[in-house]
Parts: structure tokens; C-alpha cells; sequence
């Protein structure tokens, strides 16, 4: 590929040098550079990449693109534009062969949910025989392959790189989970998505937003893009009308909606829902008919879930029996009230719970399990929005009958700051902190610190009783632990299910 196509595919203000050049390929990471590469200098929230424009050219880029033509290095040909992002995600298109031209693009948003409604939709889908690729938090798959996601929703060039194997393999339906992060960058900008589903928003990311309204606006982005593309197909937002936010989203998007929730005048619907120690049983009230199904999942947030998907499914197509059937046929989600199989038959189960809502949902799900104690073992991410730990730590402290604090992925924050800053919110409930050599002298309402989260862990555990039920929330699917800079092998399911043998 000569660079003077990629110019006559991208909007650009100023170019000098060889249009001739050959470009072998695209990057956006100087260390990712490779001889004949293109790189894209995007400017990220911790770095620049026109800091890194002459490394880049030292590995053997053939061709930048900058935003300020004074970057530009005198070595190789120069494009200088607007806006770089934007020209990555355009150049990703073309160098990729527009490759969701034959598929459905499905963005799911929202503080919580996206994970599992994502599980759902896929085995619905799949369920009904279609050729179902995944794009989220848990990893990147389609049948046959699958690649570690090291961030929910990658970069647009590495988007539109997946995005074409999954066009090789005849994926018929991409299912992304699209982050606040992802659409405040653009990384979705170039995605023609046909269905945006909306779960709900609650405190996470402020540390990013700044506020709860920027919040909203970045996940609002998905809803607003929403059009007909050259297919000339119109999309449809599937909506909670039941969050506070739900109805303002409706209001902006010209796309077709479906709405869901317990309110009569919602599209989707479930009544008659029943929980039990083998999942949820409901009936799903939808304009195409009733259907009556049960789920392995728990919890009353996942009958939202469970309406989430059925709605997105209607929007693809598929009938109310198919949507049953999938619903049904899917038994777990990686890290989502995960129960830890032991050979002691203890109560334990792993959540990614990691926000104040998620970790309130989790616990109050469990509650009606716990014969005896709810024990939950938690922390908080480092180098992330400080100001949800302490009310973590009141809502742990309120919903649980002893609380573990520990370490999550502390990164570059010392752990031991990260504990007492969630340790405040604890001490607002007023149960007392268990500073005893022996487990045995615990009051049946405490707190313990216990930095070390192996440690942590293995202390709950061997607390528990089979009348009680161990929550350990916060990392749920994820298999490290992130300690300064270093990844570690860690895995919550792995230590419990050890300790429990």
C-alpha cells in the first residue's frame, strides 16, 4: 500500500514528502514500530506520542502523522491533521478493508452489567446459530480464537485489526463493551453500530470524568452517533428506563429505541421474578410475546441484565423463544458472582465488583444465601478515582458481617494508604476493627486488615463456616495483581479454591 492512498481516505491539513512510499503497516506505539510502518503520534491521557516521533523513525517508520506540522521530522514523509485519533481510526478503516461491512456492531455501556449482558447476548446468539465475536473486558473471541484483553475496548486500530479477522471467519454479530474511556478518546468513532445498549450509571471513573455529568456525556456518545450507515439500516438504543439517566439518553438519540426495566410502560419487561438457590425464574414481557425463563445467575441486577440482552436481541432479530433458549442455555460469567467450586463445599464466590453500586449489589445478592456471616474481602484500585474507597468501606461495612480490607491492584500507590482511606468509610458503621492473633476470637461483627490479599483470602476462607458465604470482590475474572509496575500471576478463584481443598 502506497501512502498516497491512505492520504485520499483521510482528512488532513498539510503533507510534504513522497506520496510513493510503501506503508507495511500502522502504529500508534513507538515500540510497536517495525520497518515501513506508519506511525500515528496520538497524544493519550499519560502520553504523547510526538514525544516518541523520533523513535519511531530510529525503528524504521516510513511515514508520521502529527497534529502540529512543527513536529514534523525532516526524515520521512509528513501528515499533519486535526485531529490524530480521528485519523487513526480513518486510516484503520482503510488499511483494514472496511471490515464490519457484513457484520452487526453491538456497543453495550454503562458503569455495570456490560460484562454480563455481553455473556448473554453472545449465547443468545450463539445459541440461535450465528457466528458470534466478543470484544470486552474479559478477553477478545470469536469461535476458535482467543486473545487477552488488556483493556475493555482497545484502540481503534487494533478495533479494526480484530474486526477483520473476525470478518475472515465469517463473524456475523461483534459485541463490544464500550468503556467511558473509549468513547471520550473516539476509539469507536469509526464504528457504524446498528444496536448501543445502556445499563447504567453510577460513581466510577471520576478521577477521569471529573464529574458524574461528564460522566454521562462521554457514555452518552454512543447513543448520539447512533445512524443509519451505507447500509442504510437505522439503529436502535436499547435503554434502562429505571436509571435516573435512562430517560435523558432516550431523549438524545435519533435512533429507534427499546426500552427496558420493571416500569409497565417499558418495551421489555420481567414479572413474576423469582430467586432462588439455583438462579432467577421470570417471565420476560416483550412487544413480539411473553416468555417464560430461568437463569444460573443470581442477583436482582441480573434480571436487568437478562432484559438488557433480551431487548438487544430483539433488535438483531431474533424471536422470543430463541432468546429464552439462550438466556438458559448459558451457565456463569467469568468473575460475575462467580461460585468457587471446593472440595470443603464452602460458600465462596468471586465478583469484579469495584465500584460503590456493584459491591452494594453483590452483597445484598448473597445476603439471602448467608445462614450465618457475610464475609466480604475487598480493596480498592491504585492510580483510580480516590473518592469512592471510603464509601466502599460504609457500604461493606453496612451489607456485611465482617469485612476483609486488603490490597486490589495498588500500582503505584502504597497499599497501606489505599486500605485506611477505605478504612473511614468503615468506622462510620461503627463495627469494631479485630487486631487478634486468633480467628476464633472474631465478633460476629468485625473488621480485620489484612494488606496481603493471598493472605487476605486465606483467612476468609478458613473463617468460614458451610452456614456462611465469603464475597471476594473487586478483580473477579482478572488472573494478576498489578503491585507498582509489576504484572503478577494472581487469580482470587485460585487461592480460595487452594485453601478450601
Amino acid at each position: 500500500m502506497k501512502l498516497g492512498d491512505i492520504l485520499h481516505h483521510i482528512q488532513y491539513e498539510h503533507f510534504s514528502g513522497d506520496p510513493d512510499v510503501s506503508i507495511r503497516g500502522i502504529a500508534y506505539d513507538s515500540r510497536a514500530v517495525k520497518p515501513g510502518d506508519l506511525f500515528v503520534a496520538v497524544k493519550g491521557s499519560a502520553f504523547d506520542g510526538h514525544l516518541f516521533l523520533e523513535d519511531a523513525v530510529r525503528r524504521g517508520a516510513a511515514a508520521v502523522v502529527v497534529t502540529n506540522a512543527e513536529k514534523c521530522p525532516e526524515k520521512v514523509p509528513c501528515i499533519c491533521v486535526a485531529d490524530s485519533r480521528d485519523a487513526l481510526a480513518q486510516i484503520a478503516v482503510y488499511y483494514y478493508g472496511r471490515p464490519f461491512e457484513r457484520m452487526n456492531l453491538v456497543g453495550i455501556t454503562g458503569t455495570n452489567g456490560k460484562t454480563t449482558v455481553t455473556y448473554l447476548l453472545e449465547s443468545i446468539l450463539g445459541n440461535a446459530g450465528r457466528k458470534v465475536g466478543v470484544i470486552g473486558t474479559v478477553n477478545y473471541r470469536f469461535p476458535g480464537e482467543e486473545y487477552t484483553a488488556p483493556v475493555t475496548t482497545p484502540e481503534s486500530l487494533d478495533l479494526m485489526r480484530i474486526m477483520r479477522k473476525m470478518a475472515d471467519a465469517s463473524v456475523h454479530d461483534v459485541l463490544l463493551e464500550v468503556s467511558s474511556h473509549a468513547l471520550d478518546q473516539g476509539r469507536t468513532r469509526a464504528c457504524p453500530f446498528l444496536v448501543g445498549v445502556f445499563t447504567n450509571i453510577s460513581r466510577d471513573h471520576l478521577d477521569y470524568h471529573g464529574s458524574i455529568e461528564a460522566y454521562f456525556e462521554a457514555k452518552s456518545v454512543l447513543f448520539t452517533s447512533l445512524k443509519k450507515g451505507d447500509s442504510g439500516r437505522q439503529p436502535t438504543a436499547v435503554i434502562n428506563m429505571d436509571d435516573p439517566w435512562g430517560p435523558a439518553l432516550k431523549e438524545r438519540t435519533t435512533a429507534d429505541v427499546i426500552t427496558y426495566g420493571f416500569g409497565k410502560e417499558c418495551d421489555v419487561r420481567a414479572v413474576d421474578v423469582r430467586m432462588s438457590g439455583s438462579g432467577i425464574s421470570a417471565v420476560l414481557k416483550t412487544p413480539e410475546g411473553d416468555g417464560a425463563v430461568r437463569s444460573s445467575l443470581i442477583g436482582d441486577f441480573n434480571v436487568y441484565n437478562m432484559m438488557a440482552a433480551a431487548a438487544a436481541a430483539l433488535a438483531l432479530g431474533l424471536s422470543v423463544d430463541e432468546i429464552v433458549s439462550g438466556i438458559q442455555a448459558l451457565p456463569g460469567v467469568p468473575g460475575r458472582l462467580e461460585r468457587v467450586k471446593n472440595r470443603a463445599k464452602k460458600n465462596i464466590v468471586v465478583d469484579y465488583a469495584h465500584t460503590p453500586d456493584a459491591l452494594a449489589k453483590a452483597l445484598q445478592a448473597l445476603r439471602p444465601y448467608a445462614e450465618e456471616r457475610l464475609i466480604c474481602v475487598f480493596g480498592c484500585g491504585g492510580d483510580r478515582d480516590k473518592g469512592k474507597r471510603k464509601e466502599m468501606g460504609r457500604l461493606a461495612a453496612q451489607l456485611s458481617d465482617v469485612v476483609i480490607l486488603t490490597s486490589d491492584n495498588p500500582r503505584t500507590e502504597n497499599p497501606d494508604a489505599i486500605i485506611s482511606q477505605i478504612e473511614e468509610g468503615v468506622r462510620l458503621i461503627g463495627i469494631p476493627p479485630h487486631t487478634g492473633v486468633e480467628l476464633e476470637d472474631l465478633p460476629a461483627r468485625a473488621y480485620r486488615v489484612i494488606p496481603d490479599r493471598g493472605q487476605a483470602i486465606q483467612t476468609a476462607v478458613r473463617l468460614a463456616t458451610a452456614r456462611d458465604v465469603v464475597l471476594i470482590a473487586g478483580k473477579g475474572h482478572e488472573t494478576y495483581q498489578i503491585v507498582g509496575h509489576e504484572v503478577r500471576d494472581f487469580d482470587d478463584r485460585k487461592i480460595a479454591a487452594q485453601v478450601a481443598s
